[in-house]
């Protein structure tokens, strides 16, 4: 069986992981882009005329606020989104304070094939381990290579191939390589 994941595998470069550990979950929870299919909600201290809940981004990137009309939403921060919405704001309210919450994450997706109980896409919409990851996918079958599994990512605009050996994991031997899972991964199960 051949899986083509992308026409630039020769761009591919492989990780072993074994310094980064899962120190990074922190920033990724700060860092996290809003996306089209993201549920918002968009809450003003004391305005209630100038707060949404349940905005839905659009297939555009887009929200539609007060006074505001359309403003882009996807690819940013709930930060960057706030401080843009605040400093529109100043012209109708004196010092508006905003808070944007991502209520829904639903652009945020990853990908499970191979030897898997239910192979397929799933929302990202909490920070999962990829042993987490397995657990959502009702486990392996019987026929599961469970040291040869391979995550597919996407940094910096370059592809990763990340080996991952899910034996050596439950035993504590090589309990760093229980990444986080981010958005667009593909984990392959041979």
């Amino acid at each position: 069986m051949a899986i083509l994941i992308s026409p630039h595998a020769s761009f591919c470069q492989e990780s072993e992981l074994k310094d980064k550990g899962n120190d990074t979950l922190f920033a990724e929870i700060k860092d996290y882009a809003i996306g089209s299919g993201d549920v918002l909600d968009i809450i003003t201290w004391k305005e209630a005329d100038f707060s949404r809940e349940e905005l839905f981004v659009r297939i555009d990137g887009k929200v539609t606020f007060p006074l505001l009309g359309d403003i882009q939403a996807a690819g940013r921060t709930p930060q960057q989104l706030k401080e843009d919405i605040e400093r529109q704001l100043k012209t109708y309210v004196g010092s508006p304070v905003v808070t944007v919450t991502v209520r829904v994450p639903g652009s945020q997706k990853f990908y499970i094939l191979g030897e898997v109980v239910r192979t397929g896409e799933y929302n990202l919409v909490k920070h999962l381990t990829i042993i987490q990851a397995f657990a959502l996918a009702g486990g392996f079958t019987e026929w599961a290579s469970k040291d040869e599994i391979i995550l597919f990512r996407v940094e910096e605009g370059k592809e990763k191939i990340i080996r991952v050996n899910y034996k050596k994991i439950l035993k504590g031997d090589d309990f760093n390589n229980n990444i986080f899972i981010k958005a667009n991964d593909t984990i392959i199960v041979p």
